[in-house]
């Protein structure tokens, strides 16, 4: 990984590195850090004598080698200085609070409007909404395209940026032409890499944000922030690890409840954790309650699903949605818990 001494190469300067790691057929791939801008050596780093050259040139402050399967996320990478902002929110200085449907119901846009005003006074600074929706059963509603078209009227109506999961690379176009901020992989998309790779390609360049889910499996830590490692490594390091749960389930629970890993992560990454506590327990009666334990934890943000009318929603909100009341009681408590915490 190299560091210049300036905040960025310039052009001329970027040629000349680049033709020396050329000749030891790697390459170099750019990463625009919100403080500085750093240069990853992609391929074999471990040859002396390219890192000699390179760190002989004047404008070179060093040359990192970190022995790490995660060289951009590991914590001791110089993006540990990156700061991913969303929604008016610095990850890290501020709880950031994602709300709103599991699923848009394109049949009752109103529903979904209302409950993306009721979010943005309950304080919530992103607005989630499910355009398009993985189901075990292929007979269930799978989503519908002019949700997307629901979702970004209520952005511009709040001025609240907002998220939506993707599934493929249609998908992700649709969103990212619409103006989705915030692009979220679902947990059965984790450990899809041809789609990791097609975001990170996709955003390079952008401000977009990306919440990526861990998968269903009780996998290795390292295998999570591996996966943010396959978007990251186009260029954008706007990356947030989002535990939601895993299996085998927790008898009463939808999922087993995984907030405990966040200091676990942030020993690795410096990557923002927010935590999605609906998807963990399941039933809105445990949700506030897991939102605290996940902040208490160390979490920078929680991601929740809310509905104005729970029992009128479509997909999981039934079940698992809170109300815009309860989430207005979230933000208080979980804000306090933050304020003790740091």
């Amino acid at each position: 990984m190299i560091l210049p001494k300036q905040n960025r190469l310039t052009p001329d300067q970027l040629d000349e590195v680049t033709a020396i790691v050329d000749e030891f057929h790697c390459s170099i791939q750019v990463i625009v850090g919100a403080v500085r801008t750093i240069y990853a050596i992609i391929g074999d780093e471990r040859h002396d004598l390219m890192i000699k050259r390179i760190e002989g040139l004047p404008f070179i402050d060093r040359v990192d080698n970190i022995q790490s399967p995660h060289k951009l996320m590991d914590a001791r990478s110089d993006l540990a200085s990156h700061q991913v902002k969303i929604g008016g929110v610095t990850l890290g200085k501020e709880l950031l609070v994602i709300a709103g449907h599991c699923t848009i119901d394109p049949k009752n846009p109103e529903l979904f409007f209302e409950t993306a005003q009721a979010v943005k006074e309950a304080g919530g600074q992103v607005l989630r909404g499910g355009v398009w929706k993985p189901r075990t059963n292929p007979y269930s509603f799978q989503g519908s395209t002019k949700s997307l078209e629901i979702l970004m009227e209520a952005s511009v109506r709040t001025g609240l940026p907002v998220n939506t999961e993707v599934m493929d690379d249609l998908h992700l176009k649709m969103a990212l032409d619409a103006g989705v901020q915030m692009i979220q992989v679902g947990t059965r998309n984790a450990l899809n890499y041809s789609l990791l790779r097609s975001i990170g390609k996709a955003i390079a360049g952008r401000d977009t944000v990306v919440l990526l889910k861990r998968s269903r499996s009780m996998g290795p830590l390292d295998e999570f922030i591996a996966a943010a490692e396959y978007i990251a490594n186009f260029g954008n390091p706007n990356v947030m690890l989002c535990p939601r749960g895993t299996m085998p389930t927790l008898e009463g629970y939808r999922n087993h409840p995984d907030e405990s890993i966040t200091p676990l992560l942030k020993e690795r990454t410096w990557a923002p954790v927010v935590v999605d506590p609906s998807h963990s327990v399941g039933k809105s009666i445990y949700v506030e309650a897991c939102s605290m334990a996940a902040v208490a934890y160390g979490a920078d943000g929680l991601c929740i699903e809310t509905h104005v009318s729970p029992s009128r929603g479509i997909g999981d909100d039934p079940k698992q949605a809170i109300t815009p009341e309860t989430l207005q009681r979230i933000v208080t408590k979980a804000s306090q818990l933050w304020t003790l915490r740091t």
